[in-house]
């Protein structure tokens, strides 16, 4: 089944797209006026002059590309960024610089990568108690293994 997202370009780059066959992530360029640099630890908003509507019962979630990451030491901030099915607001990308130097984001730059993903509604089921498991409470960094 494919998806179809409708999709307002205000950005002189192409749409998103996927890098290769096996891709699960459209790659996300920025659209500048002129280029950021970002200072070690420095975040900015990155517009990419996209906008979408995103069918109900979908997100999109804005996450690095691991090239930047590694090349450059930028990543998305609030990785995975979620883009609601009711947003109807320019996809901006909210990147961070890592690393010890200044890194500078051009325009067209291929900043991060967008991935569609279907997801349920819950409703909540008050209870008592919940059923105990060989784990039970252990948390973070807790496989239950001993």
């Amino acid at each position: 089944m494919e998806l179809k997202v409708r999709v307002v370009r205000k950005s002189p780059h192409e749409l998103p797209a996927y890098q290769t066959e096996g891709s699960s992530g459209l790659d996300l360029r920025a659209c500048l006026e002129t280029a950021v640099t970002l200072k070690p630890l420095e975040r900015c908003l990155v517009p990419t002059g996209i906008f979408m509507s995103i069918p109900e019962g979908y997100e999109a979630q804005v996450r690095p590309r691991s090239g930047l990451a590694i090349k450059k030491g930028l990543t998305v901030l609030n990785a995975p960024g979620t883009i609601d099915s009711d947003y109807r607001g320019e996809i901006k990308v909210a990147l961070i610089n890592l690393s010890p130097e200044e890194q500078v984001i051009e325009d067209g730059e291929r900043v991060a990568q967008l991935v569609f993903s279907k997801y349920e509604k819950i409703t909540w089921q008050p209870v008592g108690h919940l059923d105990d498991t060989q784990r039970g409470e252990g948390g973070f960094g807790h496989s239950g293994a001993h």
